[in-house]
């Protein structure tokens, strides 16, 4: 499986997503092949060499003779669907405009329907966006990771005035995805930048592992006192990666002997209700032979902060050891299934298509047992055999979930 990793370094934009893949050898007549099923005119894309900071990229520029129009999620719709583009370049380009109209209309109060996009909806934002997407695809690229994403700081001008950088739609899109700020006072993430991310991206955090045959760089139109450049690497994913989703997390640690036991419970809800990943408390012995506990909480980078705070309150804690850590995941989803007890959820990991193992809610079974006045494994064996039957068919046998 062919996969792509985007190191964000310098944050992202169109431009940049498209120069790194001509960079990486996209061939420009081929791209230009593909736009041209837009059936739109008016545009001509200017392809140069630069350098930012001494390193060497490529730089796209998208000269359009349009002035004046907006446009609305329906018009740009319009134009996708009715192009000869390929059904699943199509798709992504629909999703990554839907995902940036809706973003705009959060922000802003509105309807979606009533979202007109200003300089993201012009023509060459239409360009950046479906000309990525169709240069992933004609690369041959099926799954897209990414780095942390570097967003800048300071403020910028655009046609809603002097906003905050990220932009508030920008900051919208980046929801969820672990970003971080240096001291470099630029837009370093567009909203079309971050709508491609957010919909390409499979995971962020460490490159996967993969044998890397292309790699390629993006450059963005400023000087700045980082190079201002996307990185592509394009290669082949490693024997038995395929199926897993990844990322990156920092692991916290603190050995403490002069806590109250007691307090452990309340500690692991608070942090969990902060955001923790995990939470486990381990026995050990500590300095004179004093029996104590190793607490260890796994946690996002973004949110690190509220972790140790969370921590340095409620515990006795003065000090933590942190360290990061990579995770490998089955993807997973969450479906609720019908049983005599009420409905229960359950968590269902895959990989490749196939189920690989069925967690069932405690909590949930705890309150149904508790209000049909039953004993909880009877409610999970019922929510497990429901799930079995609804996922691997008659009797539950297919997999070994």
């Amino acid at each position: 499986m062919k996969v792509a990793y985007l190191d964000c370094f310098s944050g992202i934009s169109g431009n940049m997503m498209l120069g790194a893949l001509l960079d990486a050898g996209l061939e420009q007549s081929r791209l230009e092949t593909e736009l041209a099923k837009l059936s739109v005119g008016g545009y001509q894309l200017r392809v140069k060499r630069v350098r930012r900071s001494n390193l060497a990229g490529t730089h796209v520029e998208v000269l359009i003779d349009e002035t004046g129009i907006e446009r609305h999620l329906h018009h740009i719709q319009g134009i996708i669907q009715a192009s000869d583009l390929d059904p699943s370049v199509k798709k992504t380009s629909l999703q990554v405009f839907n995902r940036l109209a809706h973003a705009e209309a959060a922000v802003h109060g509105e309807p979606v329907e009533q979202i007109h996009f200003h300089e993201v909806g012009a023509l060459d934002a239409i360009v950046d966006v479906v000309g990525s997407v169709a240069g992933l695809w004609l690369l041959g690229v099926e799954t897209v990771y990414s780095s942390h994403v570097h967003i800048g700081r300071g403020t910028l001008t655009c046609a809603h005035g002097v906003l905050p950088v990220p932009a508030p739609a920008t900051a919208e899109l980046l929801r969820g995805v672990p970003v971080y700020g240096r001291d470099v006072e630029a837009e370093l993430v567009t909203p079309t930048g971050a709508a491609l991310l957010t919909t390409l991206a499979t995971g962020y955090g460490a490159a996967p592992p993969m044998r890397v045959e292309q790699i390629g760089y993006g450059a963005g139109t400023r000087d700045l006192s980082l190079p201002n450049l996307l990185r592509i690497s394009i290669g082949e994913a490693l024997e038995g990666s395929e199926g897993y989703e990844h990322d990156d997390a920092t692991l916290i640690e603190t050995n403490i002997d002069d806590m109250n036991p007691q307090f452990y419970g309340h500690v692991t809800e608070a942090l969990f209700a902060r955001g923790a990943l995990d939470v486990f408390v381990t026995p050990i012995q500590m300095k004179h032979n004093r029996p104590g506990a190793q607490l260890s909480v796994l946690v996002a980078q973004d949110q690190l902060e509220a972790i140790l705070e969370t921590l340095f309150a409620e515990t006795t804690a003065i000090g933590v050891r942190t360290s990061l850590t990579h995770r490998w995941k089955l993807p997973r989803e969450n479906l609720a299934v019908q049983t005599p007890y009420g409905r229960i959820a359950v968590k269902v990991a895959s990989r490749g298509g196939q189920v690989v193992n069925l967690s069932v809610e405690y909590r949930d079974c705890q309150q149904a047992a508790a209000q049909h006045r039953v004993p909880v494994k009877e409610v999970h064996q019922s929510a497990m055999a429901a799930a079995r039957a609804l996922l691997l068919g008659p009797g539950g046998s297919r997999g070994p979930a």
